[in-house]
């Protein structure tokens, strides 16, 4: 996925974006960037993070910048901070953005014969696509919106000027942006789980396409937010941080939640639950707070020496990552009848090893109930579903073993809970997984965990529905 974070302020705020840049690594393992300025000119740093920490790689250069304005980016899609010069004056630019019209706009810039000095596997970068689209307006604000029209998909983005920093949310607000203060700054970031430790107080969220424009000395929008918004809701459920808040809910109380529904609707009665670590300890906990049954924790994550397993970007490797840094419990899982809630089921093949080792470490039963409903199409609006094709999705792959030559034309029925045909698909996963059972929570109670209208919520990867 990735995360932004800038700083505006009257002193050097090297040290604030570093650590708030950090405080976005739980959402990528790609590319880190940073970028500052003191009003002339640009210093910049671009490191991969794939096979070692945000933190390692950058604390060599701090020596090197200073500057009262920066912007730092957590990517998994191209190499950023990126600088540019253009007749609006230089600037720098991060984005997280998903351009499904990525071909064509690229296409359309060489047709003007506009050239791209950024690729990746030969074709123009997303970032430097929307650097040109910016370019291509007679403002910075202008070019912001040009560019939030043009784009299908979506692109939250952080524009850094040698005067200020412009902060724009994407159009129908899919990712987060959220503005803070403390004496002497201001702050912009993905995440308000930044914003404590540094001494920021989270303000207020942007609106979706909203641009907002931050300096030293305050801030102010440049363009008021649209009507309608589709925030992504698997922020809640397992992307972000359990210490933010999104629209002003926090992430750890809809897990709560969530867990507190799957509770309540579950006729099973185990004798311990537990969260698959990290994502599905919130839901255990609301779980195990409504049932009541005890919480116990028969994995524990050694993680001294394994990275994190979020976005690797082979799947080998991913699953490799998962499977060392889960170690069982054998004393807290022999004999027992265990209850395990985690965030989602995407391709199953975590999941399915981890049963094994709950079995093989002498599990009675082992009962799965998942956060959200089942996964039926991929996400169209963030990169964090790269790997998400719609073969890989263990309830497409259900639906093709049960209906080989019509599934597709019946995924309404298979998102709807409670039907037949999501009965079945439901039950096929179980026998694959080897559960003893196998849960998912409805829209309806997903919705309710939240606690925004369903219509301000993307949903497209459970049941098909968005604005686009």
């Amino acid at each position: 996925m990735g995360g932004l974070f800038g700083v505006a302020a009257r002193q050097d705020c090297v040290s604030d974006v570093f650590y708030g840049t950090d405080y976005h690594s739980h959402l990528g393992t790609r590319r880190g960037g940073l970028a500052f300025t003191a009003g002339k000119g640009f210093t910049r740093s671009i490191h991969s993070i794939e096979n070692s920490y945000f933190r390692t790689k950058f604390e060599p250069d701090l020596a090197k910048f200073s500057g009262h304005l920066g912007i730092g980016v957590i990517s998994d899609t191209d190499a950023q901070p990126l600088v540019i010069g253009s007749h609006l004056g230089p600037f720098a630019l991060v984005t997280v953005a998903k351009i499904n019209n990525l071909a064509e706009l690229a296409a359309q810039a060489f047709s003007r014969r506009v050239h791209f000095t950024e690729t990746a596997g030969g074709a123009p970068t997303p970032t430097e696509v929307v650097a040109m689209l910016i370019t291509q307006q007679a403002s910075f604000e202008a070019g912001i919106a040009y560019a939030q029209e043009q784009i299908r998909g979506s692109c939250s983005m952080l524009v850094l000027t040698e005067k200020g920093i412009y902060a724009a949310r994407d159009r129908l607000g899919r990712t987060p942006l959220i503005l803070g203060q403390r004496n002497g700054a201001l702050a912009v970031s993905s995440e308000t789980a930044a914003f404590p430790n540094l001494g920021f107080e989270a303000r207020r969220d942007l609106g979706p396409g909203e641009i907002v424009y931050l300096d030293p000395d305050g801030e102010e929008t440049r363009r008021p937010p649209g009507d309608r918004m589709q925030i992504c809701t698997f922020l809640w459920v397992y992307y972000g941080y359990p210490a933010s808040c999104y629209e002003g809910i926090n992430v750890e109380t809809v897990r709560y939640r969530c867990g507190g529904y799957l509770a309540a609707n579950d006729s099973v009665t185990p004798d311990a639950v537990a969260g698959i670590p990290d994502s599905g300890i919130g839901h255990a906990l609301g779980y195990a707070r409504i049932k009541p049954v005890p919480y116990v924790r028969p994995f524990v994550k050694y993680t001294p020496t394994w990275p994190r397993s979020f976005m690797p970007q082979v799947q080998a490797l991913r699953d490799l990552v998962a499977r060392m840094k889960l170690i069982p419990i054998q004393a807290l899982i022999e004999g027992q009848r265990l209850l395990f809630c985690d965030d989602s089921i995407v391709r199953g093949t975590q999941l399915k090893d981890t049963v094994q080792l709950l079995y093989g470490a002498g599990a009675k039963e082992v009962h799965m109930r998942i956060a959200c409903p089942s996964l039926i199409y991929p996400c169209e609006f963030l990169n964090f579903s790269t790997s998400r094709s719609t073969l890989d999705l263990a309830g497409r792959k259900a639906i093709a073993q049960l209906e080989p030559d019509n599934g597709d034309r019946h995924l309404d029925e298979y998102a709807t809970a409670g039907s037949e045909r999501q009965r079945a698909m439901v039950e096929a996963i179980r026998r694959q997984l080897r559960l003893t059972s196998l849960a998912y929570q409805d829209m309806d109670h997903l919705v309710a965990a939240v606690g925004l209208p369903k219509e301000k919520l993307c949903t497209h990867c459970w049941d098909g529905s968005s604005y686009g």
